[in-house]
């Protein structure tokens, strides 16, 4: 799924750690970075935005319920 200008980065941090599956940041290569870790989220996100908000991401969540939960965090915010 395409997440979109994600204002609240933090709090999109929160959704995902309350996530019960893997949830994964596919990169432009092609790679997945496991957005559970803490480190991977700091690398990740030190490349991908430097003004305070995310314009574009793909993720993967496993779990319905975890789609579920970010579904419902991009609505919101």
């Amino acid at each position: 799924m395409k997440v979109q200008n994600i204002q609240n980065v933090e709090k999109f941090f929160e959704v995902i750690d309350k996530c019960a599956g893997k949830v994964e940041l596919v990169t432009g290569e092609g790679d997945r970075l496991n957005l559970k870790s803490k480190l991977s989220q700091y690398v990740s996100m030190a490349k991908l935005f430097s003004d305070g908000s995310i314009a574009e991401l793909e993720i993967i969540a496993y779990e319905p319920e975890d789609i579920t939960k970010l579904v419902n965090f991009m609505m919101e915010n």
